[in-house]
């Protein structure tokens, strides 16, 4: 790894990609030849903004590798509660910790932190931002799959408050994968995400409706219609269950389509298709550990 921090898929170059899904290979193939690898060490997590699989898998990654965490806990227990800036709680932080893990409500919360702490930070979603940790991991399921290169995409769903997409989609410009996003009008991609794929190569094809371009698609990344993020209830409900993914749907598509979801899932996936060969985002959300542990291998 090049960085000494992970707040952005832009910066990840595919050297960087392929060390770290290399290394969680490795580890998954003997996990537990790893286990006092970082004995003593703790990572913090800080966490501002609820977690299931980010926060555990973290947790779980660390004590897998040796070490332990602290936990920040919820914010209304914590000193943010009476005012207390990021850039102080960081800081305080970093002298219990060899690495912090930070989720936080506002875009380009990680950035701003990371350059306060000396030891490694990693994003854990920032906003509408980035979760560049997810992304490792959604690329190690999808190379599981069907390989990276010569892959084709398809991201559905919330794609302008979508922080998964936007990493995974600026992630997937250092291989060769043609990429579509299908999403209402009101949820296309944003233009700053736009702006970086193009930048770096990739071409971004739109589309409103799945039904075109589904029989095309080797992987269907799709997102929740993120309630939270809206600023306005009534364009949540505009959009709310537009696009939902059963049985019916998938008919016209390839036999060997992977299936992926960052979860949580509410109703855009059918629970029927968890039993299809196509449904690969439980696997996903387990190769979050084996990736974590690379990541924090690399990192500390």
């Amino acid at each position: 790894m090049r960085q000494d921090d992970l707040v952005s898929a832009t910066g990840l170059a595919r050297a960087d990609v392929e060390t770290v899904l290399d290394r969680a290979a490795e580890i998954a193939a003997d996990p537990g030849s790893w286990r006092e690898r970082h004995a003593g060490a703790l990572l913090a997590l800080c966490f501002f903004e609820p977690s299931t699989r980010t926060r555990m898998s973290f947790d779980a990654a660390m004590k897998r590798l040796g070490g332990d965490t602290v936990d920040m806990g919820p914010v209304e227990s914590s000193s943010v509660k009476k005012g207390e800036s990021l850039a102080d709680t960081v800081q305080v932080i970093e002298g219990y910790a060899d690495a912090l893990v930070l989720r936080h409500p506002k875009e380009g919360a990680a950035r701003m932190a990371a350059g306060y702490v000396d030891v490694p930070l990693i994003n854990a979603g920032d906003g509408a931002g980035q979760h560049p940790s997810q992304t490792l991991l959604d690329l190690y399921t999808m190379r599981e799959a069907t390989g990276l290169d010569g892959v084709t995409v398809g991201m559905l769903g919330d794609l302008k408050y979508g922080r998964t997409v936007h990493s995974l989609a600026e992630a997937l410009t250092e291989f060769d994968a043609e990429m579509h996003f299908v999403s209402p009008e009101s949820l296309r991609l944003p233009e700053s995400v736009r702006y970086d794929v193009e930048s770096a190569g990739g071409a971004v094809r739109e589309h409103e409706s799945l039904g075109a371009v589904l029989p095309d698609l080797d992987v269907l990344y799709v997102t929740r219609i993120q309630r939270e993020r809206f600023p306005d209830e009534s364009e949540y409900r505009a959009v709310a269950g537009e696009f939902r993914i059963d049985e019916a749907t998938l008919a016209d598509a390839r036999d060997d389509l992977t299936v992926m979801h960052p979860l949580p899932r509410v109703d855009e996936i059918d629970a029927a298709v968890d039993d299809t060969d196509h449904a690969r985002y439980f696997r996903q959300a387990h190769n979050g550990v084996p990736v974590r542990m690379a990541l924090l291998d690399l990192l500390l």
